[in-house]
């Protein structure tokens, strides 16, 4: 079946690609286990000065990257250049740090010396979605190749256009040949390239559905896997934290990516104390957020990736509004032929309401009531996600204390939004995955952990 990038801005079909056979898909990982046979034995600093380059490309491309991630998935166009310029930095953070971050760990035993030493896998097969069509690749492959490992990248089918350039700019770095290909593939080729024996681990981020197929594939042939999943991240207020820099922190996080971010807040808990305050405020500063082409410097909220995921939102709204929930702000799905959704904000929102227990993915807001902190605390975590959560108080020592021991998810963050930061580890728990990108944790994923012991 053939591949389509559709404008979702106007419904218009931008290029049709046709998938690689199976046996182009076999071949392209047959080189690219050629070149990593060659790759693996560089040094540090000569896959650092290929990072670099790498940085330097994207950063001289970074507005017709925008402008293509505009195009195919309806990302706006300042939001598409700060996607290149976080790929460019997170090549040149692993090219400054790989070299100690995997430098030989010795470890005094009863041998004369023994130490640990960390060595490249092979092909890593990154299975990767539309949302950050740069980030999401940059992420994983920065800290791989300075591993000494390879890649193969299957992207998804609406940002194909995205897959390509990100070979393109690979190879305009002048990386050896083949060290990174794209696979032009559908969803049903991933379990038979995940059987390839070349294939060595799998990293995939999307959906928790998709995440446990993968998974379930290649536990059966023994092969790791990292997840970054879905999440419904949860925002903590209470009745001290200053109100209006966190509502419009608040209003910025679940507008992240029109919407389309697994760190994007998605339930604000309130204290019920100010929760009709925090209300007015948040809904006047949605009101205020502009709905239109991505394209358009002026624009806050670009159109959805597709339709069909913008239907599949709308159908979450009515759900809920039909449950209980009030919707006081957007909840109607624009005339014409683009994927818009605007700006939405149910509130009276409860557990078993899709708004409460599933993950929005798209600019509508759930405002939760809490009773107090501890209430708060238990909503926040009465979740099958667990990728990031936020709290905002006045009182920076027990919102520390709520961030670092009471909230179940990977990344904590206090009178701030959740964010990637190369610098930091990245991931989550429960069904939003398991396992690190970025930071120390991150390169360390993909390697042997060897034990060298010397009598």
């Amino acid at each position: 079946m053939a591949l389509q990038s559709i404008n979702p801005f106007n419904g218009s079909i931008i290029k049709t690609y046709q998938p690689d056979s199976p046996e182009v898909v076999n071949n392209k990982i047959d080189e690219t286990h050629q070149a990593w046979l060659n790759w693996k034995g560089t040094s540090f600093n000569q896959r650092a000065e290929y990072l670099k380059n790498i940085a330097r490309v994207l950063r001289n491309q970074k507005e017709d990257m925008a402008k293509l991630m505009a195009l195919e998935m309806g990302k706006p166009l300042n939001a598409g250049i700060s996607e290149i310029e976080k790929c460019a930095g997170c090549c040149e953070f692993y090219a400054e740090h790989a070299e100690s971050f995997l430098r030989n760990e010795l470890i005094e035993t009863e041998a004369s010396k023994s130490y640990v030493t960390f060595q490249p896998l092979g092909i890593i097969l990154a299975i990767m979605p539309w949302n950050f069509p740069f980030w999401q690749l940059f992420r994983f492959l920065a800290p791989a190749l300075m591993a000494g490992n390879c890649g193969v990248l299957k992207h998804a089918s609406n940002v194909s256009g995205c897959a390509l350039a990100i070979e393109e700019i690979i190879k305009e770095a002048g990386l050896p040949q083949f060290v990174f290909q794209t696979l032009l593939v559908g969803s049903e080729t991933v379990n038979a390239i995940i059987e390839n024996p070349l294939i060595k681990a799998v990293t995939l981020t999307g959906s928790t559905d998709a995440g446990k197929k993968v998974a379930q594939k290649a536990a059966s042939l023994l092969k790791k896997t990292v997840l970054e999943l879905g999440g419904s991240d949860p925002y903590i207020i209470l009745a001290d934290a200053d109100l209006k820099n966190t509502t419009k922190t608040c209003v910025e996080s679940r507008l992240i990516n029109n919407g389309q971010s697994c760190i994007a807040a998605k339930r604000f808990i309130v204290v019920k104390e100010i929760a009709e305050q925090f209300t007015q405020l948040f809904k006047e500063y949605m009101t205020n957020k502009l709905l239109g082409d991505p394209l358009d410097d002026k624009t806050d909220i670009g159109p959805q990736a597709r339709t069909d995921l913008r239907d599949d939102l709308h159908q979450q709204v009515l759900k809920s509004i039909e449950l209980g929930a009030k919707c006081i702000l957007g909840g109607k799905i624009p005339e014409g032929k683009n994927a818009f959704y605007p700006a939405t904000v149910l509130i009276n929102v409860k557990k078993g309401m899709p708004a409460y227990d599933e993950e929005l993915f798209g600019p509508v807001a759930s405002i939760i009531i809490a009773e107090d902190s501890e209430d708060a605390i238990r909503i926040a975590n009465d979740s099958t996600f667990g990728l990031g959560a936020a709290i905002f108080s006045g009182d920076i020592n027990l919102a520390e204390e709520i961030a670092a021991t009471k909230l179940e998810a990977g990344s904590c963050f206090v009178n701030e939004s959740v964010k990637s930061d190369v610098r930091l580890p990245f991931g989550g728990i429960k069904q939003s995955g398991y396992g690190r990108e970025l930071g120390l944790y991150g390169i360390k994923e993909f390697v042997n952990i060897k034990t060298v012991y010397i009598k």
